[in-house]
């Protein structure tokens, strides 16, 4: 049996092989191309004009630019011209992005932090400790949008099935905001972007010399094409940052940063089930203060911390037996969250920042404050972080502190690193025994640039725990020109208990497996790529049971207009050993082997309509399941965008039948990048809740300014009135105290 006294002589094996291997150069370089910064005498007026403008026009551009899709490893349908600079503590970045019809030039949405894959969009990426696993994202549209997003882990995800739907998405943490400018400019040329990020805003390696890694990326939505200056093998995308090309010559010097982010807010709340003939306002202060340490290390402090803007949980219907994910969608927590993240994302999380300030039935948690110091200390990753709660009388809920130190080292130039994390939750009240701590060591070695092992092990200590109380995980992956190859294996003791993480489900055995190749096939008229692949994943108890096994076949159809469909067969089993409900339906303890057939049709995103959809029927539990869901895009312009989301599960099971229906509509109206109004509604039948979030919002910088936030809660008497209501405005603002 593997245990995890065999785990930790595995990762002291992968440390001593990690310093054997700091030294050593890449030995797949692929010739990366790379070039000297430049350095401005004169500030460049930031007004989209790049054409006319002297200051740009005395520098070389980068036109280089390589297709990856339709076309593979080809040049770019359209003319591109980049340039690079720096003048005092500001870095630099301007784009003439010619096009044969800039009437065919297509913005999709204005709403800062917009997807923008699915429209004419120019992107850049910057590795600005040259470690070749994180990095900060910036992109823009035509009319100036405004997309930031902080990368960690080269943007990888977790192999599961078990995928996060916001915030932090398999590395991309598209909630970090930062201070910066971009103006752009349209014309019969096409048109062009200039942008201006301010050193501050960055976290570096000051001194002269320095060198970033930085790649490129251009869509041009007529032609649903995607090009890289540093060209990619298939299958990835620009949070490659092994594979980026390079900026030399930086002369970088600590820029200061002291930022003061007061709020004030007034909330008015109507809740029937205290009494519905009261409403009571309430008013809020807090603050946070941002210092840079250094230009790499920044110390974040909080006071009566609020999330008053944040947008209210999607809807989840339960129709398994195990927990459900919701995920972390407050910037504070955000920020930095892959410096804290260790274990498999969305099944085993060491670390999960919604047990700060939320309860386990949602209901929130004043946070009193607390503090945050993250950053980098030459190649050693560092992160504290230190929260203190109020008590909740009715909630049963002590005032608590909750406490995680995280440090992770990179190797240079290895795609390799080794770590370690404490996570501590401590009672403030008086019973000595209110406490849970979970110790951890991770770890990854690169291959190259082509395979990577990866793993954790970690212990939790709970008073009056006497199981086995330890995790890990060990996974290999190989990555490269189309094939995408897994293997690993977790396991979770039936004593651990992460009390500030998160775990799907507890005490089991896992081995998982994904065999994926994606092929770029000639002479099959308009399909462009198909991507046949199996994956299993099963699940054991420490009785050596079967509790779930999960065998995926499958194959996705790829046309160049960007439709897809995937056809694909499961075959799934699951061992119940004892009884559980589905919406009031019991299933009884049994061995349920089943088969499901699986459909999805994706259309091209590009559109102003767009869809996709998914259904999967076969065998549920000893009955039949047909489960239906898909989502409509609609848009008007850059202005009004909407989706319209239907999920529809019918359950024919033996001792009853079961229907769950939840629907969900987003609207939003931007009018400009930088104020919107926008609005989520949701229902769902087996709870019979209605629900209304609608906010407005008008940015200052960097995620501040003035937000209107309307919150509705109905149930299923809709003679009665509305069960709770809620008003909420809220004014915050950035103020920059250190300026060099």
């Amino acid at each position: 049996m593997f245990s995890f006294k065999n785990l930790i002589i595995i990762l002291s094996v992968l440390w001593i092989s990690l310093h054997w291997t700091e030294a050593q150069k890449s030995n797949a370089s692929l010739n990366r191309p790379n070039f000297q910064i430049s350095h401005l005498n004169l500030e460049p007026i930031i007004d989209g004009n790049i054409l006319n403008d002297k200051v740009w026009q005395g520098i070389s551009p980068i036109t280089q630019m390589i297709q990856i899709k339709p076309e593979f490893n080809v040049p770019s349908t359209e003319k591109t011209e980049i340039r690079v600079a720096t003048y005092k503590n500001t870095f630099y970045v301007a784009v003439v992005c010619y096009d044969s019809t800039p009437e065919n030039i297509v913005v999709s949405d204005s709403r800062r932090d917009s997807d923008l894959n699915d429209e004419d969009s120019f992107l850049f990426i910057l590795d600005t400790y040259n470690d070749l696993q994180n990095g900060f994202l910036f992109g823009t549209n035509s009319n100036g949008m405004e997309y930031d997003a902080q990368i960690d882990n080269e943007g990888q995800g977790n192999f599961s099935a078990n995928r996060q739907q916001g915030g932090v998405i398999g590395g991309t943490n598209i909630n970090w905001d930062a201070t910066w400018s971009v103006k752009t400019e349209t014309g019969n040329y096409g048109w062009s972007a200039e942008f201006a990020i301010p050193l501050r805003s960055l976290r570096f390696k000051s001194g002269d010399k320095q060198t970033w890694g930085i790649n490129f990326q251009r869509n041009i939505s007529k032609n649903t094409e995607t090009s890289f200056w540093a060209s990619l093998p298939l299958g990835f995308d620009i949070k490659r940052l092994s594979l980026a090309g390079k900026i030399h010559g930086l002369k970088l010097q600590n820029p200061g940063n002291l930022k003061l982010i007061p709020y004030a807010l007034t909330q008015t709340i109507n809740d029937d089930a205290i009494d519905p003939n009261k409403t009571t306002t309430n008013l809020e202060f807090g603050a946070d203060i941002k210092y840079s340490l250094t230009p790499s290390l920044t110390l974040d402090l909080t006071y009566n911390t609020d999330f008053a803007q944040v947008e209210v949980d999607e809807q989840q219907v339960n129709l398994d037996r195990f927990n459900l994910f919701f995920p972390e969608k407050r910037p504070f927590f955000l920020e930095n969250a892959g410096q804290f993240s260790v274990g498999s994302p969305g099944e085993v999380d060491l670390f999960f920042s919604r047990r700060i300030g939320i309860g386990n039935n949602g209901a929130l948690v004043p946070i009193i404050g607390g503090a945050r110091l993250s950053g980098k200390i030459n190649q050693t990753n560092v992160g504290l972080l230190s929260m203190f709660t109020e008590g909740v009388t009715d909630e049963n809920i002590e005032k608590n502190n909750f406490s995680v130190a995280r440090v992770n080292h990179d190797f240079s130039n290895s795609r390799s690193s080794v770590g370690g994390i404490f996570i501590n939750r401590s009672g403030l009240g008086n019973n000595p025994d209110d406490y849970n701590r979970v110790f951890a060591m991770d770890g990854k070695y690169g291959l190259g640039k082509k395979a990577q092992i990866s793993g954790f092990a970690a212990k939790s200590i709970t008073p009056g725990t006497n199981k086995q109380d330890h995790a890990f995980k060990l996974l290999a992956n190989y990555n490269w020109d189309g094939w995408n190859i897994n293997a690993g294996y977790t396991e979770v003791g039936e004593g651990f208990n992460p009390e500030v993480g998160f775990l799907q489900r507890s005490s089991f055995k896992k081995p998982e497996f994904l065999l994926f190749r994606a092929l770029r096939p000639k002479n099959w008229g308009s399909i462009l790529e198909i991507r046949p692949h199996v994956s299993y994943r099963g699940y054991w108890n420490f009785n050596d049971q079967l509790v779930t096994s999960f065998l995926h076949i499958d194959n996705h159809w790829v046309w160049a207009s960007g439709f897809e469909i995937h056809t694909g067969i499961n075959f799934t089993t699951e061992g119940v050993f004892e009884p559980f409900r589905i919406s009031g339906v019991e299933i009884p303890s049994n061995t349920y082997d089943h088969s499901e057939l699986q459909l999805i049709f994706i259309s091209n995103p590009n559109k102003k309509l767009s869809y996709n959809t998914r259904t999967v029927i076969g065998g549920y539990f000893g009955g039949d399941r047909i489960s239906n869901s898909g989502t409509i895009n609609y848009r008007i312009g850059d202005k009004f965008n909407s989706s319209f989301t239907l999920s529809h599960n019918i359950l024919n099971l033996p001792n009853g039948d079961v229907t769950a229906f939840v629907g969900r509509a987003r609207l939003s109206y931007s009018f400009t990048p930088r104020m919107f109004v926008q609005s989520l509604v949701q229902h769902n039948n087996i709870s019979n809740i209605t629900s209304v979030n609608a906010r407005f919002g008008w940015l200052q910088n960097a995620n501040t300014g003035l937000f209107v936030v309307l919150n509705v809660v109905k149930d299923e008497d809709y003679l009665e009135g509305i069960n709770n209501q809620s008003v909420t405005l809220k004014d915050t603002h950035r103020f920059d105290l250190m300026r060099k």
